[in-house]
C-alpha cells in the first residue's frame, strides 16, 4: 500500500506509473475525498474544541448561580454536528482507503516500461540448451511411461491439473525440496520454517493478494481462512505487527510448502503436465531488508534462486518484467525461465520481487533506527527458489535418453540413494 501523503504529494507520478502498468485507479476521486476528508477533520477539531469550551462555560455559570439554558441548547446542537461530522470523516476515511488498497506498487525506475510481457527484457542467460540425435519427448509422455507421473488418478481423485507422483516421481520431488532446502539453508543464509498453509483475511491482504487476487484463492467454506497460493503469505506474516531492531536486518527466511491456485481465467494455457497445476510445491525465499539495500538484496536473492538452476544443470535466461506484466505489490521483478526442449521455449521456474514497503505498510512492519528516530518501514522481498514441480518438467526434458530412461543429475543423486538414472 502507498503512503497518502506520498500519493497526495506526487499524484502525476502516481498517475503515471499507474497508466504504465496498463491499470485505472479514479485517482482524481481519491483525492477530492482525500480533501474532503481533511476539511472534515479540521472542521471537527474546531467544534470539539468549541463543544469543550462551551461545557466549561456551563459549569462556570451554574457556580455563580445563573441558568445557562441557551449556552446547553448551542451545545446540544452543535454536539448533533459533532456526531454527523464523525460519521461523515470516517465514511470518507474508509472510501480514501478503498480506493488506496487498490493502487498498485510504483515500478522502480529501471522496470522497462511496456503494456504486457512482450516488452519484458530479457538480462543473461545460462547454459546452452542440448541438442538431441532424437526426438525430445515432453515431460507427461516421458513421466507416463516411466510409470512416475499420474495424470488420470490425480483427475479421479480431485480434478483436472493435479497429478499423483509415484515411486521414483514422488521420490525425485522429494529429494528435489531437500537439495532446495539444504542449498538455501547451509550455504545462502537462510533459516528455514515451515509456516501453516492455511492463513487468515489479514495475512493475505498483507502481501497484496486480497482483494485483487480473491478469484486466484481457495477459501474454506466454514472458515474464513484460504489456502496459501505461496509461502510468502505466512512467511512475510511472521513479522505483521512488528518493530524489528536495524541491527538484525537483514533477515532471510526460507521455507517449503504445498501450494494453491484456482489458476482461474487460465485454462487453455499449459494444460499439459506439471507447469500450471492446482496444486504444487514450492521452496520460498523470503527477505525483510532496510530499504536502502533492498535492490542489492534483490540481485542476490535472484542470484540464490539460479544456483539451483546452475546445480541442476538446467539451462534458463533471466527476464527482467516490464510494468504492465508486474504484480500488483512488486517495484522490480526477475522472471527465471528455465528450457523446456519439448517445446522449444524457455518457461518461468521462479519470480524474484521487491516489494519496497508496499507490503510491510499492509502488515506494519517496522525496524527501530540504531541511532533512534522514528521507526520505519521495512523493504519485504521474496522469490521462488524455485518451484518443485516444474523443475522435474525441466529435468524430465533436459535430462531424458534416447531409450526413454533419465539421467539424474549429479546433484541429485545423494538425495536419491545414489540412482543414476529413472528407468522405465
Amino acid at each position: 500500500m502507498l503512503d497518502l501523503r506520498f500519493v497526495r504529494e506526487n499524484s502525476d507520478l502516481v498517475r503515471k506509473a499507474v497508466a504504465d502498468r496498463g491499470l485505472e485507479v479514479p485517482l482524481d476521486d481519491l483525492l477530492e475525498k482525500d480533501r474532503r476528508r481533511r476539511a472534515v477533520l479540521a472542521d471537527l477539531e474546531e467544534k470539539r474544541a468549541r463543544h469543550k469550551r462551551g461545557n466549561k462555560e456551563i459549569g462556570e455559570r451554574m457556580r455563580k448561580g445563573e441558568d445557562p439554558v441557551d449556552l446547553r441548547e448551542e451545545m446540544g446542537a452543535l454536539s448533533e454536528e459533532i456526531r454527523a461530522l464523525e460519521e461523515e470523516a470516517d465514511a470518507l476515511e474508509e472510501a480514501v482507503r478503498e480506493i488506496l488498497i487498490r493502487i498498485p506498487n510504483l515500478p522502480h525506475e529501471s522496470v522497462p516500461v511496456g503494456p504486457d510481457e512482450t516488452f519484458n527484457r530479457e538480462v543473461r542467460r545460462w547454459g546452452e540448451p542440448r541438442t538431441f540425435d532424437f526426438q525430445p519427448l515432453p515431460h507427461w509422455e516421458l513421466g507416463e511411461r516411466l510409470g512416475i507421473l499420474d495424470f488420470q488418478r490425480g483427475v479421479k481423485i480431485a480434478e483436472s491439473r493435479f497429478t499423483l507422483l509415484r515411486d521414483k516421481g514422488a521420490l525425485l520431488e522429494r529429494a528435489l525440496i531437500n537439495f532446495m532446502l539444504d542449498l538455501h539453508t547451509r550455504e545462502h543464509g537462510y533459516t528455514e520454517v515451515f509456516p501453516p498453509i492455511l492463513v487468515n483475511e489479514e495475512s493475505m491482504f498483507a502481501t497484496g493478494q486480497l482483494p485483487k487476487l480473491e478469484a486466484e484463492m481457495y477459501r474454506c467454506r466454514d472458515d474464513v481462512l484460504y489456502l496459501i497460493p505461496t509461502a510468502e503469505v505466512p512467511v512475510t506474516n511472521i513479522h505483521r505487527g512488528e518493530i524489528l531492531e536495524e541491527a538484525d536486518l537483514p533477515l532471510y527466511y526460507c521455507a517449503y510448502t504445498p501450494c494453491f491456485r484456482r489458476e482461474a481465467g487460465s485454462y487453455g494455457r499449459d494444460i499439459r503436465g506439471l507447469i500450471r497445476q492446482h496444486q504444487f510445491n514450492k521452496v520460498e525465499l523470503v527477505k525483510f531488508a532496510h530499504p536502502d539495500t533492498s535492490y542489492e538484496e534483490l540481485e542476490k536473492l535472484t542470484n540464490d534462486a539460479e544456483e539451483v538452476l546452475r546445480r541442476l544443470g538446467l539451462p534458463y535466461r533471466v527476464v527482467a518484467l516490464s510494468t504492465g506484466d508486474l504484480s500488483f505489490a512488486a517495484a522490480k521483478c526477475y522472471d527465471l525461465e528455465v528450457w523446456l526442449p519439448s517445446g522449444g521455449e524457455y518457461k518461468e521456474i521462479s519470480s524474484c520481487s521487491n516489494f519496497t514497503d508496499f507490503q510491510a505498510r499492509r502488515a506494519n512492519i517496522r525496524f527501530r533506527p540504531s541511532g533512534g528516530g522514528k521507526a520505519q518501514f521495512v523493504h519485504t522481498l521474496n522469490g521462488s527458489g524455485v518451484a518443485v514441480g516444474r523443475t522435474v518438467a525441466a529435468i524430465l526434458e533436459n535430462y531424458q535418453r534416447a531409450d526413454g530412461s533419465v539421467e539424474v543429475p549429479e546433484a541429485l543423486r545423494p538425495y536419491m540413494h545414489g540412482l543414476e538414472a529413472i528407468e522405465p
